[in-house]
């Protein structure tokens, strides 16, 4: 089984697709990210359907690149016969989506091999193949593919496969169509015009970016992983392309990335503005306000790309899991949770746009009242915690601190942006938070803040109470906090969520180190004014992306491999974030006006 970090990632802005460094396509869910998948043979050792294309006997490519500033992945092997390269690429799309891989000869001559299994509904379904004049054509219910290629191919042991012989300066295209099961066969994609219209639309979105500075290359990969990751009908963006990729190998902790969280808004709009892209931040915070409206008390923490709230959690137990790593998991049941944090980041995320783009039409603040006024009634309770915990709720020091965010954004539209509401009221509440959270969230023994009330638990969330403005980046109490988790939250310098072995989360087992707290660490050591300890572990960061300059949720410093799902949206905009911070060589936000203490 490929490591994780041996995959790259493709896509059209309605799905993805994960390539190995063999040449094969071992994820992929068709129509959108969070469809059932015809490749899923990442989460099987068995034949779950895989699409692979290799010369002859080989393995993982000598060489692979993205084109510069584009979503194209270019492979190349050589082999005693001659050198070959495979272009990946799936066109941005209208209706069907289409899947091009060009086979290209450029030096000798070289024997190659094509073996497709299509396995529809996580590996379940094996389709109705045909050959017909233009290659072959695969139906199983609601979904049919279609396969163009001039290269032969034969049906054997369930697959189609072609083998054939690529000659220096030849080109030999394959185009994989879907299209629903009960609409006629949609025209193919020419794979050569869709090749320079795909190269084209990123060209041109990459000139939009303000990436810059000794880390632009890094950043603008993470820019382009986030659009990868965007639905682009709704502007909702998945926090992973994948489901059920561990957190630790063999472990249960396995769970369905492929839908959009609340929680990363703030996040998401600070790295695509920072990066330029305002355009997609307006079509995030839309679909951020589609969301949540409604009735405040029934929001969700995360919903489908459409906005969608039903998420069902349930197993795949037909299929093994990555490297042994079971339940495979579709749904996630912690749309269900309470986590309070969420009010605080959306409040948050809203203001930071009202602030960034003035000007633009914001028909938002009843929405946002309404928000807060349920939170004036439940900001008290406990909950499940930002991290999802299945163990019992508690009085999350985070999620507090969120409510207290929540509350000071409030205060300062009606204060600062002269939007109408009751300030005095909401400014006694967050004075009333704050001084709950400095009383049962901080530790004066140990001079750091806590991860619940009454514990004495780190938790790297504790990081962001700066970067939300509670409490400046050079107070002793932040410092403090900064000191513990680095001295007891780390493994090899790299952060941990919490430490699962002693923080009663409802799960056995243990998890790598999360790479967007690690981020989170670059960040606050800055603010405290530790610049060469903050670029120092930045770089380190930089060095756990693969070859292509991907990241996936975790890492594991004892075998030295990403784990958990990819791409992770998570841990690349806090890349960005952290890039564009060290770059301007301080603690820099587009939204620092929001942010300065107010106790």
């Amino acid at each position: 089984m490929p490591r994780i970090e041996d995959y790259a990632v493709i896509g059209d802005l309605h799905t993805a697709a994960l390539v190995g460094r063999n040449g094969s396509i071992d994820w992929l869910c068709l129509p959108n990210f969070d469809s059932p998948a015809c490749f899923a043979s990442l989460l099987d050792t068995a034949e779950a359907g895989r699409w692979r294309i290799a010369p002859a006997g080989a393995g993982a490519c000598t060489r692979r690149r993205y084109r510069p500033d584009t979503l194209i992945l270019e492979s190349e092997w050589e082999t005693d016969g001659g050198r070959v390269r495979v272009t990946d690429f799936m066109p941005p799309r209208d209706n069907a989506s289409d899947l091009v891989r060009i086979v290209e000869g450029l030096t000798g001559s070289v024997r190659m091999q094509s073996e497709l299994a299509l396995r529809f509904d996580y590996g379940q379904d094996i389709p109705w193949v045909r050959r017909d004049s233009s290659g072959m054509s695969a139906v199983a219910g609601p979904d049919s593919v279609y396969i163009t290629t001039e290269a032969p191919l034969e049906g054997r042991d369930m697959k189609t496969h072609s083998d054939f012989t690529v000659s220096a300066g030849q080109r030999i295209p394959f185009v994989l169509t879907w299209q629903h099961g009960h609409l006629p066969r949609p025209q193919a994609a020419d794979a050569e015009d869709a090749l320079r219209g795909t190269a084209q639309f990123w060209a041109e979105w990459s000139s939009r970016s303000k990436a810059a500075g000794p880390y632009r290359d890094a950043v603008q990969r993470s820019l382009i992983t986030l659009k990868a990751l965007t639905f682009a009908p709704t502007g909702g963006i998945v926090a992973a392309a994948t489901t059920s990729l561990p957190e630790q190998l063999g472990g249960p902790r396995n769970w369905d990335y492929r839908y959009c969280w609340l929680r990363d808004a703030t996040l998401t709009l600070q790295s695509l503005l920072a990066g330029g892209y305002d355009g997609e931040a307006r079509a995030w915070r839309e679909w951020l306000l589609r969301a949540v409206a409604g009735d405040p008390s029934k929001l969700q923490i995360m919903y489908g790309l459409d906005g969608k709230r039903r998420l069902p959690e349930m197993s795949l137990p037909w299929l093994a899991g990555y490297e042994g790593s079971s339940p495979v998991r579709t749904g996630n049941a912690a749309s269900g949770q309470l986590q309070l944090d969420v009010w605080g980041e959306v409040l948050d995320g809203l203001a930071l746009t009202r602030n960034a783009l003035q000007g633009q039409k914001d028909d938002s603040w009843d929405l946002q009242v309404a928000m807060m006024e349920h939170l004036e009634g439940s900001w008290d309770q406990p909950d499940n915690g930002l991290w999802e915990q299945r163990g019992p709720r508690r009085k999350f020091t985070y999620s507090q601190v969120m409510c207290w965010a929540a509350a000071d954004r409030m205060v300062k539209g009606v204060r600062s942006s002269g939007l109408p509401g009751p300030a005095d009221r909401w400014a006694d509440l967050r004075s009333r938070i704050h001084r709950e959270v400095m009383t049962h969230g901080f530790d004066e023994e140990k001079n750091t803040f806590v991860q619940s009330y009454g514990s004495k638990e780190l938790d790297a969330s504790l990081l962001l109470l700066p970067r939300v403005g509670f409490l400046p980046h050079k107070d002793p109490r932040i410092v403090g906090t900064i000191d513990a988790i680095d001295r007891e939250l780390t493994e090899d310098g790299f952060v941990l969520r919490y430490r699962p072995e002693t923080s009663d989360d409802g799960l056995p087992g243990r998890e790598g180190v999360f790479l967007a707290c690690s981020f989170w660490l670059v960040d606050a050591e800055l603010g405290a004014g530790r610049q060469d300890k903050a670029r120092s572990l930045f770089e380190r960061l930089l060095d756990l992306r693969n070859d292509v300059g991907l990241l996936s949720e975790e890492w594991d410093p004892r075998a030295g491999r990403q784990l958990g799902n990819t791409p992770q949206a998570f841990s690349h905009f806090s890349l960005i974030n952290s890039a564009f911070q060290l770059h301007r060589g301080r603690t820099h936000h587009s939204y620092d006006s929001l942010h300065h203490h107010t106790s």
